[in-house]
């Protein structure tokens, strides 16, 4: 781990994994204790804890690395972000693109419920992966015989969310590299399908899941396609925390959900005609390096997440000083050794989130492309 990484990341790892415990707690406290008689001022009270949270994480991009997210969609459908719920395709471009989703639903007011279908291994993340669970996120297998009942139940729970909730799906099931789109590829020329050039081919069957069950309930879908420009570097888990800035290109599409078919097949034809015009709107940018035919809008820096953090700095710092003090904890060898024995295990589990992000770490090519054909398309994030 780089040394100017590591600068930030154990301190920030430190305040991250300590809030989060705390935050985590009162997320269990209210599921035992209120959940079971009011779900909806459980999820109402759970919404703001999360935020805290997340907000943390909110402030390495806005405020850490600086990263510059353009936003290119029409004025109606920026107008309407936040005030109602969604259903989201994406493609999965880079190592942060669901961190880029969290700041576009900050900026939305609804990043305490920005729901996501991820893989199974997600929940067990110390303190990330726990806070998801709370909020009803939905994990997934490999397995679409298993996977299908927990989409099902999962969706019909959110039927009755009190407030507007984003739920991402990433439809290519794994996020992109050169290698996988080799194998993609190589799969459309043998199936006799449109060769891409710049996305996977989309698993499907979790989107026409997704449409079935919430159909009734969730009036629009958001197509969003993520590009990076030319002249900026791919951004990462770990230049963000070196503090390096990265641009990021995003273009949103709404759909109205009561214009998709209702049949199912008519469906799934329908998320791979959108991977298609994706693929070519792709092109476009990389010929252009800009989604220039949207109207650009300004997502802003605000400030909520720099005083988040400070505050939890501030508190954590106050009570490690109040702790050490009471305890003597640093006089004898002892507690020095403990001490940096904490220290070395929030490295650890800072990596274990850096290495979880990156794409390289994600379902290999071959099997992905596999299981494409196998499953018609399970849906899973990651």
């Amino acid at each position: 781990m780089a040394i100017a990484a590591a600068a930030v990341i154990v301190p920030m790892g430190i305040i991250f994994f300590i809030s989060g415990l705390f935050i985590n707690l009162i997320q269990a406290a209210c599921f035992v204790l209120i959940r079971p008689f009011s779900k909806n001022i459980y999820r109402r009270i759970n919404r703001i804890f999360a935020e805290l949270l997340w907000l943390e994480l909110v402030w390495l991009v806005d405020w850490r690395a600086g990263v510059e997210i353009k936003l290119y969609m029409d004025p109606e459908t920026f107008r309407l972000m936040g005030k109602e719920h969604a259903l989201l395709i994406a493609n999965h471009r880079s190592d942060i693109d669901w961190l880029v989703g969290w700041v576009l639903a900050q900026r939305s007011s609804c990043l305490g419920s920005a729901l996501a279908v991820m893989k199974k291994s997600s929940k067990f993340l110390p303190v990330l992966g726990w806070s998801m669970w709370f909020s009803e996120y939905l994990f997934l297998e490999r397995s679409w015989a298993k996977d299908e009942n927990t989409i099902k139940s999962g969706l019909q729970r959110l039927r009755d969310y009190p407030q507007p909730f984003w739920l991402a799906l990433f439809v290519e099931g794994t996020r992109f590299t050169q290698a996988k789109l080799l194998a993609a590829q190589e799969y459309a020329t043998s199936a006799g399908l449109p060769v891409p050039k710049n996305v996977l081919i989309p698993r499907t069957k979790g989107f026409v899941a997704a449409v079935s069950h919430m159909r009734s309930f969730v009036p629009a879908i958001y197509d969003v396609t993520f590009a990076m420009p030319k002249s900026s570097p791919a951004p990462t888990m770990l230049r963000i925390f070196k503090g390096q800035s990265s641009v990021v290109h995003v273009h949103i599409k709404r759909h109205e959900m009561k214009d998709l078919p209702e049949n199912d097949e008519a469906t799934a034809q329908w998320c791979r005609d959108i991977f298609l015009a994706k693929d070519k709107l792709l092109d476009k940018h990389i010929a252009e390096d800009t989604f220039g035919e949207q109207q650009l809008q300004n997502v802003g820096r605000p400030v909520k997440s720099f005083v988040v953090i400070a505050s939890w700095a501030c508190i954590v710092l106050f009570g490690a000083i109040k702790f050490i003090h009471s305890t003597a904890l640093l006089s004898s060898w002892k507690g020095v050794a403990i001490s940096a024995a904490l220290l070395a295990a929030v490295t650890l589990l800072m990596q274990i989130l850096i290495r979880f992000s990156q794409s390289e770490r994600s379902t290999p090519a071959k099997q992905s492309t596999v299981n494409q054909h196998s499953t018609n398309g399970q849906q899973k994030q990651h």
